[in-house]
């Protein structure tokens, strides 16, 4: 089982405001899933772990989608 973290610690892990990650789930924009029980969100440790690692960038030539 992973842990599920509150919006608040999601956003200390990603460094990021609790709004953005608001931001995100209205918008769809980044493809973060988040677990929604009765009114309450929270984040799966290992999503936030994937998302991190997925925006990894070794060197520039990726980031200009040149690799």
């Amino acid at each position: 089982m992973t842990a599920l973290l509150t919006q608040r610690e999601a956003a200390l892990a990603l460094r990021l405001s609790e709004r953005t990650l608001e931001r995100w789930r209205c918008s769809g924009k980044v493809d973060l899933p988040y677990v929604k029980l009765g009114g309450v969100i929270r984040y799966q440790l290992e999503t936030i772990q994937r998302l991190i690692a997925s925006r990894t960038i070794r060197n520039t030539s990726e980031e200009n989608g040149n690799a």
